[in-house]
């Protein structure tokens, strides 16, 4: 301890603070996250053919292909999927 009675830790720039050090609590604070209805959001990546739902059309295939009559309708440049892309999708504002 020091002679003011406090203990020795070290400069503030040499320790830094907690949110300087990423952890899982901590990872998307101060960062813009997809809207859930976004293509990356939480729901609408389910609709992507990477997704539970798109990827299972991409596998029966035919109409329900992205590039076939139903298919293409749910991707973020057809009509449904463009839709719901630009009135609910997008990004959120920052967190904290």
């Amino acid at each position: 301890m020091s002679s003011h009675g406090s203990s020795n830790t070290g400069s503030k720039t040499s320790t830094g603070t907690a949110s300087a050090v990423k952890t899982p609590a901590n990872a998307g604070i101060g960062e813009d996250t997809p809207r859930a209805f976004d293509a990356q959001g939480s729901v609408g990546k389910q609709f992507t053919e990477q997704g539970t739902l798109g990827g299972a059309a991409q596998k029966i295939g035919g109409p329900l292909d992205k590039e076939g009559m139903i298919g293409k309708q749910f991707t973020t440049e057809g009509g449904i999927g463009g839709s719901v892309q630009s009135a609910m999708g997008g990004t959120k504002g920052r967190s904290n």
